[in-house]
């Protein structure tokens, strides 16, 4: 669904002749097909999301070098390569909502999260990844104690 709206936004780019917009929807497609090819599978809407999920750490990653470095141009064109990205991105959980669906896989889960209490961690990033940034589930984990 994501794939193949990132490839109707190509061809409405190319029309269009936005050529910063499509350079950047072909980066991602690109990056897409390689994960494609590693994986030898179609990649489902949650691993689109999390190439996307990389893509946007990585800008905001070379944001924060290129402010330390003074080179306000290359900040303003990854911020908007982000805003880009970001269209396609599905809307993120509330911290509330994230602490609310940690606390059902806790319930649904209780044998295996008895043996190993540490299985909380891995159940709710593998549930949760594509609806949040991790970070905010590990911060979520923390603030339940059950990290």
């Amino acid at each position: 669904m994501l794939k193949q709206q990132l490839q109707a936004d190509q061809v409405a780019a190319m029309k269009s002749g936005d050529k910063f917009t499509l350079g950047v929807i072909r980066y991602i497609i690109s990056q897409l097909k390689y994960r494609e090819i590693e994986k030898k599978s179609e990649l489902t809407d949650d691993e689109v999301v999390q190439v996307l999920r990389k893509q946007i750490k990585e800008l905001t990653e070379a944001i924060e070098g290129a402010k330390k470095a003074n080179r306000s141009e290359i900040v303003e064109e990854n911020e908007k390569q982000i805003a880009i990205i970001r269209k396609y991105m599905p809307p993120e959980l509330t911290d509330s909502e994230i602490e609310a669906e940690i606390l059902k896989i806790q319930d649904t889960h209780k044998l295996k999260i008895q043996e190993n209490p540490k299985a909380i961690i891995g159940l709710a990033m593998g549930a949760l990844r594509s609806k949040a940034d991790p970070a905010r589930i590990q911060a979520a984990l923390r603030k339940l104690q059950l990290m």
